[in-house]
């Protein structure tokens, strides 16, 4: 079965559950996706042990995830793509108003969160008779301290919050993403440099930071403002949406090339022509037309993302100790999430202008995704991946399930606002 083949099925598997969603079920669209992809797979799992032809459909579908590689799907174009789009919206004045909050956020309460997980995940695991390294630990804190941009910016289009909320949140999740894709990489590269005996010096760390986010930083900003002058100078909204595409692409390509991180560029370029783009290179005419192609590249993209996360628990070696295990640090996960994010949230929220309780809010409200099991997917086979896959995706599913169908009950419990 070739790849058009695979993404075939998995469109039309894409559009048949949105359908039966959009007329019965009513759910947010990504949540009742994957949640319709996790039963296909129990059933199909419960089958194959029964009959012979389902165990053929089974093993077949099995090939197609193998071949398709979510992991590698994800992390080497589709995010590029989601996060440009989702970062053509951010008004970059906002942005800037809210900078304190979002940095925050973004860049300490996820390194503080990477250590504390990590941490705390070493200190269990050794509780309870698991064996993985240290620095491996501190890989799975980077794993799952990011909330998912696609996951947030879909739960701020269920739920209207008070535009100071949605900007920080939606701010940090986008900028989160890129600085967990920078912590992982460096500290799998730590945690492979000391599986050979040799422990990885502070320059060598800090050099390896500095070109995966210094580097995705400043590619952005000059593909974003190369495309942007081009843009200047013609007006022909076909054209520029295919700049913006070949800006992706490309971009997203180089980035990789040079090993510097994609998603932090794709986030910067994407402010920068959803801003400046927007308001001094576009007609009236080719603005709309932006917006609306790239609204249906997100909701496309989406679709099949969810779809692929909830098949994906076929590839999954289920154990039950790992799985109780995973439920066991959920509460942990969360925890640290209120000390590292909500806590200096709500120190800054008079000061932002944030609704009471937004602490709470951003605590429950900060989904993991389908980042987190693309980055724990891409680790090399073996023991510690199954144990470190298992774990995730227990904590992902928990997170887009049991916290996305809950943000708005969160959200009348804590007395946020749902108008602007």
């Amino acid at each position: 079965m070739n790849t058009f083949t695979i993404l075939a099925i998995v469109v039309t598997m894409a559009a048949v559950f949105s359908y039966l969603n959009h007329r019965y079920s009513k759910l947010p669209p990504t949540i009742a996706l994957m949640i319709m992809s996790l039963v296909l797979s129990v059933v199909l799992v419960l089958l194959a042990r029964a009959s012979p032809w389902a165990h053929v459909v089974d093993r077949e579908i099995r090939g197609w995830l193998e071949k398709l590689r979510f992991s590698r799907t994800l992390l080497g174009g589709m995010l590029g793509f989601l996060l440009f789009a989702g970062a053509l919206r951010i008004n970059l004045e906002a942005l800037v108003d809210h900078l304190l909050p979002i940095a925050v956020l973004a860049l300490l309460a996820t390194t503080a969160s990477t250590i504390l997980v990590g941490t705390a995940s070493w200190l269990l695991l050794r509780f309870f008779a698991f064996s993985l390294p240290f620095a491996y630990c501190l890989v799975f804190g980077a794993i799952v301290s990011p909330t998912d941009p696609i996951t947030v910016l879909n739960l701020f289009k269920q739920h209207k919050v008070p535009r100071s909320l949605e900007t920080t949140m939606a701010g940090e999740s986008l900028l989160n993403d890129g600085i967990a894709v920078v912590l992982f990489a460096v500290l799998l590269e730590v945690a492979r440099i000391g599986d050979t005996g040799k422990p990885a010096s502070a320059p060598e760390i800090l050099l390896l930071f500095g070109r995966e986010a210094g580097g995705g930083i400043a590619l952005g900003l000059l593909l974003g403002f190369i495309v942007f002058q081009f843009m200047k100078r013609v007006d022909n909204y076909p054209l520029e949406i295919l700049m913006t595409l070949a800006l992706v692409m490309g971009g997203y390509t180089l980035a990789q090339a040079l090993h510097s991180s994609g998603p932090l560029a794709m986030v910067v370029a994407g402010i920068l022509i959803g801003n400046q783009g927007k308001t001094r290179a576009m007609t009236e005419t080719s603005r709309k037309n932006l917006e609306i192609f790239w609204q249906l590249v997100e909701e496309f993209l989406n679709a099949v993302l969810f779809v692929l996360i909830g098949l994906e628990s076929l590839l999954i070696s289920f154990r039950v100790d790992t799985v109780v295990f995973g439920m066991i640090l959920i509460p942990v996960v969360l925890l640290v999430r209120l000390i590292t994010a909500g806590l200096p949230i709500t120190l800054l929220r008079r000061r932002y202008h944030l609704p009471r309780h937004t602490g709470l809010f951003v605590t429950w409200g900060g989904l993991r995704g389908g980042i987190s099991i693309a980055l724990a997917l891409s680790l090399h086979p073996g023991p510690r991946r199954e144990l470190i896959v298992l774990i995730t995706y227990v904590i992902v599913v928990f997170a887009v399930v049991v916290q996305g169908l809950s943000a708005g009950a969160a959200l009348r419990l804590l007395r946020i606002p749902q108008d602007r």
